[in-house]
C-alpha cells in the first residue's frame, strides 16, 4: 500500500557533503578526446560541466598529476577522480505530507496530488514538491533537481519517478530518453471518441501565448497513443500512453484532435454546457476545478537491479465522483 510520510519522518537535517571516489582506465580515442569528453563517456552518471569543474580544482588525477579539461587523451591513462559534491541549497527543504507508492535506497515513485507544483518556478518558489522531496531525503540535495527526471503539471495527478543517486539519476534520465518507461494516464475528454488511435504531431512553443504549447511543423517529434475505457453520451474516458515527453502533450494533442480534456483552462477553450446533460452532471462539470488527467502507471526495469517495477496508482477521488455522475446520465 502506498504511504504517505509523516512530518515526524521528514524532519530536515543537515545535508553532509559527500565524497566521490573512482579510479579507471580509459578506453582507447584513435583520434584523441578532450579530457572532460573522455570522463563524461567514462562517467555518464555526472555532467560534463560538473567533472570539468573538479578537473579545473584539481580533483582528477590523469596518470599522477593534475591536468587540464582540454588536455587530450588517447586511451590508457589513468584517472583518478576523489572529489565532493556539494548540496544545492538554491531550494529550500520544506515539510509536507508526501505519498511514496514505491521506494527503495536508489529511487521513490512519489503519487502526487492534483495542486502540487513539482518543481520552483516563476512565482513558485515554495511548497513545490521539490521542495518536500529535499526534507523527506536530504541527501537528494547531491542530485540533480532533487531527483525528479520527469514532470506532470500542477493540476495533474498521479505518478512520477525520483532518483535517490547520481547513479540512477543519470540511468532514469537515459531510459525516458529511450523511451523505456511505459508511462499510462487515464483522461476524460470532451466527445464521443469512436475508436483508439495515435496522435503523431510535433509540439513547440505557441508563437503568441508563451505559456502555452501547440502543435507546429517545427516542433520537437511527439507520439500519443489512446484507446477506449469508457464512453459517455458526450464525453470519453481514454487510456492514453506517452511514446515521447513534450510538456502539455496530452493536453495538446488531445485538444489538436478536437477532444480537449474536460477542465482543462489552457487548452479546453470556453466551457461549455453539455447537451442535454442533467443539471447534477452541469454541476459536477462545472465543479470540476482541474484537467481531468491522472498518470496511473509507470512502469520500468529498475535502473540498479534490474527487477520490474510496475506501480499503479488509482484514480483520485474528484476524478471518480466526476465519474460516477457521468454514469448516471
Amino acid at each position: 500500500m502506498p504511504k504517505t510520510a509523516s512530518k515526524a519522518a521528514v524532519a530536515p537535517v543537515p545535508t553532509p557533503i559527500q565524497t566521490r571516489r573512482h579510479e579507471l582506465e580509459l578506453p582507447p580515442h584513435p583520434g584523441g578526446l578532450r579530457l572532460d569528453q573522455a570522463l563524461s563517456l567514462a562517467l555518464p552518471q555526472y555532467s560534463r560541466s560538473r567533472l570539468a569543474a573538479w578537473i579545473k580544482a584539481g580533483a582528477v588525477r590523469l596518470d599522477g598529476k593534475t591536468a587540464r579539461p582540454r588536455d587530450a587523451v588517447y586511451g590508457g591513462e589513468t584517472v583518478r577522480v576523489e572529489a565532493e559534491l556539494p548540496p544545492d541549497d538554491s531550494v529550500a527543504p520544506e515539510r509536507m505530507p508526501i505519498k511514496i507508492a514505491y521506494r527503495d535506497k536508489h529511487l521513490f515513485v512519489i503519487d502526487k496530488p492534483a495542486g502540487l507544483v513539482v518543481h520552483p518556478g516563476a512565482g513558485n518558489r515554495a511548497s513545490t514538491l521539490q521542495n518536500g522531496l529535499l526534507a523527506l531525503d536530504p541527501k537528494l540535495a547531491t542530485v540533480p533537481r532533487a531527483g525528479i527526471v520527469h514532470r506532470i503539471d500542477k493540476d495533474t495527478s498521479g505518478l512520477l519517478v525520483v532518483a535517490r543517486t547520481i547513479e540512477a539519476h543519470a540511468a532514469l534520465v537515459e531510459m525516458l530518453r529511450e523511451h523505456q518507461v511505459q508511462r499510462e494516464y487515464q483522461a476524460l475528454c470532451v466527445g464521443a471518441i469512436t475508436g483508439g488511435g495515435t496522435v503523431d504531431a510535433p509540439i513547440g512553443r505557441h508563437r503568441t501565448d508563451r505559456l502555452k504549447m501547440t502543435v507546429r511543423p517545427d516542433g520537437k517529434a511527439a507520439i500519443t497513443h489512446y484507446r477506449l475505457a469508457e464512453r459517455f453520451a458526450h464525453h470519453t474516458l481514454l487510456t492514453v500512453q506517452l511514446e515521447t515527453g513534450r510538456t502539455h502533450q496530452i493536453r495538446v494533442h488531445l485538444a489538436h484532435i478536437g477532444h480537449p480534456l474536460v477542465g482543462d483552462p489552457q487548452y479546453g477553450g470556453r466551457r461549455q454546457l453539455t447537451p442535454g446533460a442533467t443539471p447534477g452532471l452541469r454541476d459536477a462539470l462545472k465543479a470540476f476545478g482541474r484537467q481531468a488527467l491522472h498518470a496511473g502507471r509507470l512502469a520500468f526495469e529498475h535502473p540498479v537491479t534490474g527487477k520490474t517495477i510496475d506501480v499503479s496508482s488509482p484514480l483520485p477521488v474528484d476524478f471518480r465522483r466526476l465519474l460516477a455522475v457521468l454514469r448516471e446520465g
